[in-house]
């Protein structure tokens, strides 16, 4: 019998993470599962609690919680991998405040729905991106996306935007972040097959097919295709980013010009003026970067979710 490793972030959707851990114990004893639950106590020791609960032999490591929490796992899940200190698969739980993961690889939002999900135990293997630069020269792993540009500093400003919470502190602090925030720096942007330099928005890596709680940035991806859909969006009038919101919500973005998507396995990108502000799975990157070096690694994480 496989044995769970459960990893809960308590502080996750406002304290749902804590909230939902007799319903968690409940449901995996009733289904006669092995697990251990652990809580988070600061950040980035999920990644700690992943990477061990591999090396102690726990077959699956759920993350409870939010984008963050899942990103966190999967640099665990990674860094034993790497270290050959075993594989695990992941489950997640969503219970987090974007939920943008979770959307993407067609595991249901809510505790109730994401639990029905890990124990159908349905598996899929997803392609995990890498990127190097910033705050983490050494690197960091990522399942759903990168997001380098307006997107990154929508998400700095959604934080500190009490008491509004998920998609509703995304939409206005995109309007407060075209308007006060944000000038567009000049990018010089190598994919596998061109390079562009131009002052660019944003420019969105997407494994997945969400982010920011609502924004469709890649609506037809797929995360083991071993390809990022890049969503590039040069820059334009504070007028016309308003008049994109909605089109980026609906995923018909690629209609509207200048936005346009690229597919490759790699992306380096540098700031020749200015600086890259940039968030990895919702959790920031750095904000004033210089040079990021990102790669997708193929077929990395077996991972539960509904797979119809």
């Amino acid at each position: 019998m496989e044995k769970y490793k459960i990893i809960v972030n308590p502080t996750s959707g406002r304290g749902a993470g804590a909230r939902s851990i007799h319903y968690i114990q409940d449901k995996l004893n009733q289904a006669n599962i092995k697990f251990d639950l652990v809580v988070t106590e600061k950040p980035w020791h999920a990644v700690d609690l992943a990477r061990n609960a591999v090396k102690d032999g726990f077959q699956v490591v759920v993350a409870v919680g939010g984008d963050g929490t899942a990103n966190e796992v999967i640099n665990g899940l990674m860094e034993a991998k790497i270290q050959k200190l075993g594989n695990a698969a992941m489950g997640m739980l969503a219970v987090g405040r974007g939920n943008d993961f979770a959307y993407s690889m067609n595991v249901p939002v809510g505790l109730e729905k994401s639990m029905e999900t890990l124990l159908a135990n349905k598996r899929r293997t997803i392609d995990i991106g890498h990127v190097k630069g910033g705050d983490y020269p050494q690197g960091r792993y990522f399942g759903n996306c990168i997001g380098i540009g307006f997107d990154a500093v929508v998400g700095f400003v959604a934080v500190k935007l009490r008491p509004l919470r998920g998609f509703s502190s995304y939409i206005l602090g995109a309007i407060l972040t075209d308007f006060i925030y944000f000038k567009p720096p000049r990018i010089k942007a190598k994919f596998d097959s061109e390079t562009l330099d131009d002052n660019f928005l944003m420019i969105s890596v997407m494994n997945g097919r969400r982010l920011g709680g609502g924004f469709m940035m890649a609506p037809d991806g797929i995360p083991d295709d071993g390809m990022f859909d890049v969503c590039v969006t040069p820059k334009v009038s504070k007028g016309k980013v308003l008049a994109l919101i909605p089109h980026f919500m609906k995923g018909d973005q690629y209609e509207q010009k200048p936005v346009r998507a690229i597919q490759t396995t790699t992306l380096k990108t540098t700031a020749l003026e200015g600086s890259l502000p940039v968030h990895v799975d919702g959790e920031t990157l750095c904000v004033e970067g210089k040079e990021l070096d990102i790669r997708i690694i193929k077929k990395q994480i077996e991972l539960i979710c509904d797979t119809k």
